[in-house]
């Protein structure tokens, strides 16, 4: 593909990181457009014209039932047969925060065995008992399939801000299967690198795990907001600290859409 990517930031009844999903995505070079989930339902606005679709944060439909899970349900009983299309013409999907847990309450994530409408892990409360909105540090796990991480080495820096972020798989097995397959995308560290309790896993998830991706590395959701830290001002320090121009998180979406180039 020569042309910019088409990018759909689905909009829903109390999303609001709708704005810097899109701000993100155009500056490592996507086009992208805001779409509401209605539209899609009512077929003004057609999936299967864009290549990536982006589930961003906020508090959809304000958390009811559990985070992400009202959701979750409209896109498995309106927007199914779209959705399945498209992963499976080998498109993208990245759900950040409030989106990866619409993601893993579908079932879309881990969606082992290509079922992607089968739940095998949640991310339910914290285990601090309150709502974390702080910086964390973040390591992209080398042997990961993830498209969207693919040659991050270094420490990355970037926000979290939930309430229900702790990553838990159904039970051992499928915890197990997420390492074997490289599943396993990003994890929870400190600024060397290393894995420790609260407050360097702000949540309690089990082995760090922030996010993770689907067997063939395209459908990745995260917890923390990459799409909050792509420009040197939204550095809480940007002030004192002399850095580069293009945040951390930018790299992730840059290889999204370097990856639609290359290969759609």
């Amino acid at each position: 593909m020569s042309e910019k990517p088409r990018v759909l930031v689905l909009l829903a009844a109390g999303i609001n990181r709708d704005g810097d999903a899109r701000n993100a995505f155009m500056l490592a070079g996507g086009d992208a457009e805001r779409v509401h989930i209605n539209d899609l339902v009512d077929g003004r606005k057609k999936l299967k014209d864009y290549q990536i679709l982006m589930l961003p944060g906020g508090f959809s439909f304000g958390d009811d039932i559990a985070s992400g899970k009202v959701l979750a349900n409209k896109l498995k009983y309106k927007l199914k047969n779209d959705l399945l299309e498209f992963v499976g013409d080998g498109k993208l999907v990245l759900g950040v925060c409030n989106g990866f847990q619409v993601m893993v309450k579908l079932g879309i994530l881990p969606g082992f065995d290509g079922d992607y409408m089968r739940q095998d892990v949640t991310l339910t409360h914290n285990d601090s008992g309150k709502f974390e909105d702080r910086w964390v540090h973040l390591k992209a796990n080398p042997q990961s399939k993830c498209v969207f991480t693919r040659g991050i080495e270094k420490v990355i820096y970037v926000p979290i801000c939930h309430g229900e972020g702790k990553f838990i798989p159904k039970d051992d097995a499928a915890l197990a299967r997420l390492r074997q397959n490289g599943q396993v995308a990003v994890e929870y560290v400190d600024e060397h690198g290393a894995h420790g309790g609260y407050p360097i896993n702000p949540n309690g998830s089990v082995e760090h795990i922030a996010g993770i991706c689907d067997e063939t590395g395209r459908v990745f959701g995260m917890m923390p907001h990459p799409e909050n830290y792509v420009m040197r001002t939204q550095h809480p320090r940007w002030t004192r600290e002399r850095l580069s121009d293009e945040g951390d998180g930018l790299a992730i979406f840059k290889n999204a859409v370097d990856y639609v180039q290359r290969e759609l």
